[in-house]
């Protein structure tokens, strides 16, 4: 990479609106809630499951750590924050059944 070549994961961060500072007891999201293939929740490492617009407002409290916020049109949206793994991307994490 030449210095006038910007890294993969910095452009991916420029895609964020916010990276929010997590709490020291913030929960991972482990699972995705969807219907008809959208996502519509996340299932946090404490078992609870939450709604898409729940998980951007604990997010924003950093109460979830490893995603930033993003939005389309005028929806908000996690996305996870690009590292050097994919295997805790949110794409990556299995559909799991609300409860």
């Amino acid at each position: 990479m030449d210095n006038n070549e910007i890294p993969d994961s910095a452009l991916a961060k420029n895609a964020l609106d916010s990276i929010p500072q997590t709490k020291n007891d913030a929960k991972d999201i482990v699972g995705l809630v969807k219907e008809s293939g959208r996502i519509t929740g996340y299932q946090l490492s404490d078992g609870s499951t939450v709604s898409k617009e729940e998980g951007v407002a604990l997010a924003k409290d950093g109460e979830i750590r490893g995603v930033g916020i993003a939005h389309r049109k005028d929806t908000e949206y996690l996305k996870s924050i690009p590292d050097e793994t994919e295997n805790n991307n949110l794409s990556s994490l299995p559909s799991v059944t609300p409860e």
